[in-house]
């Protein structure tokens, strides 16, 4: 796994917007990391590099959300609230992993016997001071 040492809150939007611009249709990436982390600041950073100009805020209550106004649509997931991937078959939402656009999964840990095998993971991990994260990459 590739880590990456970000320092600062603008350091982890500037590595999520860099992503952002390199995701490609079809492209699934989960983020695991404990509360507080930086999941979801880093998922609006991804959305801003995919052009998105619309707010992007957790989907907690309705575990996902569409957002169309970029180069690609993005579908925000936050699945917290599931106990497992057959909750989100269920409700139709693997649809999404198959539907032209980039799926970003917040807590995607708890989904992980449904996820792509060609998921891309962003392990995100507090560092030693105060702001600072690790980012652990499987891309």
């Amino acid at each position: 796994m590739r880590e990456i040492k970000i320092s600062s809150e603008k350091e982890a939007v500037e590595f999520g917007k860099g992503l952002g611009k390199t995701l490609e249709r079809g492209d699934v990436l989960a983020l695991v990391g404990e509360l507080g982390t930086g999941k979801t600041t880093l998922t609006k950073a991804i959305a801003a590099g995919l052009d998105i100009s619309e707010t992007v805020t957790s989907p907690t209550f309705t575990i996902v959300k569409e957002y169309n106004s970029g180069r690609l649509p993005l579908f925000h997931f936050d699945v917290y609230r599931l106990e497992n991937g057959g909750e989100l078959i269920e409700i139709g939402g693997e649809e999404y992993f198959d539907a032209g656009g980039i799926c970003v999964i917040e807590w995607a840990d708890k989904i992980a016997e449904i996820l792509p095998d060609d998921t891309k993971l962003i392990l995100l991990e507090y560092g030693e001071n105060e702001g600072e994260r690790i980012y652990r990459c499987t891309f």
